[in-house]
């Protein structure tokens, strides 16, 4: 199975190998080393690719690292403001009571 390259790598590879042709170099010689060159062109696209989808795994592992921590503090959040939600009554109708028996004992 042979990778198929685009004419751009193929032009580029072939300028390449003759700007490097030795004097009495053979057309297969030259040809063949553009093969070459052709053959580390691809091979150089396929580790940057790999490195990209490598970069962008590590970023959305972040992404939803973050995403979580916020949901942890968000719900951590409505947690406390429940419970002092709830204390609030109890601790006005102390008040309202301590008002009621303070103006009945001093008036």
């Amino acid at each position: 199975m042979m990778n198929k390259v685009s004419k751009e790598v193929q032009e580029q590879a072939i300028k390449t190998a003759k700007g490097t042709q030795r004097p009495n170099q053979t057309k297969e010689q030259t040809k063949l080393i553009a093969q070459g060159i052709e053959k580390g062109i691809a091979e150089y696209k396929k580790q940057q690719n790999k490195k990209s989808r490598e970069r962008d795994k590590m970023r959305k592992a972040q992404l939803k690292e973050q995403l979580n921590n916020a949901e942890m503090l968000v719900a951590l959040h409505t947690n406390n403001d429940q419970n002092n939600n709830n204390r609030l009554p109890w601790v006005l109708l102390a008040l309202s009571w301590c008002g009621f028996i303070s103006r009945y004992l001093y008036s």
